[in-house]
């Protein structure tokens, strides 16, 4: 089965050597599950030919927010359009949950109440799942055929589904806490509160869902894939 990975953006500089860029990220997560993969850089303007060019298709987080004025952003909202419309199964993750959200009839904005930043508790279909999260945007109005399936106290939209064939999270499961430490230095500072960072690096021994989330991911495309 092969995935298109939609990445909307680069990791910091300083991690990419040791940490990889962000569908390298998605690549290891993934990794055990015989998917090849293929990386179209949305922001610096790479487009797939169109919905057919993979089997399913991941979009990876961004610094950009969904709602700024960037010449790729109406092209992939058309593309994810094109993708629903087909029934072949999408992921998006945190830039991604957002701009599928908007592209689908929802809205995002920079949330009133600040910043997600670290280990976070979710509910996801009922059961308690922690992941690290890393952004102030939020989806605060739903597209009308989206329904919850995951929460925290802080994001209520965390994670969405639409119809059978997307799965979206607002969280990083991609994301080690290496990485997070490696976002509080490079990104963090003079952006994030203080506290804020103080507790997510206070937060980063402590265990998450990665696997737990990866494999949901996974089974997700494989039982929605079309042959």
């Amino acid at each position: 089965m092969k995935i298109g990975i939609l990445r909307t953006g680069h990791s910091p500089e300083e991690l990419t050597e040791s940490l990889g860029n962000y569908d390298e990220m998605f690549e290891q997560l993934l990794d055990g599950n015989d998917f090849e993969f293929e990386t179209f850089s949305i922001v610096d303007g790479e487009f797939p030919s169109g919905a057919d060019a993979a089997d399913g298709w991941l979009i990876t987080g961004s610094k950009h927010g969904a709602y700024e004025d960037h010449a790729w952003i109406p092209p992939l909202e058309n593309l994810i359009r094109d993708v629903h419309s087909t029934g072949k199964p999408m992921i998006g993750v945190c830039f991604g949950h957002q701009i599928i959200a908007q592209a689908l009839g929802g809205k995002v904005e920079k949330f009133a109440g600040g910043w997600s930043v670290g280990r976070t508790e979710y509910t996801f279909e009922g059961k308690p799942v922690a992941l690290n999260a890393w952004h102030q945007d939020q989806v605060v109005e739903l597209p009308k055929d989206a329904r919850v399936v995951g929460a925290s106290d802080f994001c209520a939209n965390a994670m969405l589904a639409y119809g059978d064939n997307i799965w979206t999270v607002q969280a990083h499961p991609e994301f080690p806490a290496k990485f997070i430490d490696g976002l509080i230095k490079t990104r963090g500072k003079g952006v994030v509160p203080d506290d804020q960072l103080n507790a997510a690096t206070a937060a980063l021994s402590q265990p998450i869902d990665n696997e737990g989330i990866a494999a949901h991911m996974a089974q997700f495309f494989k039982s929605k894939a079309r042959t």
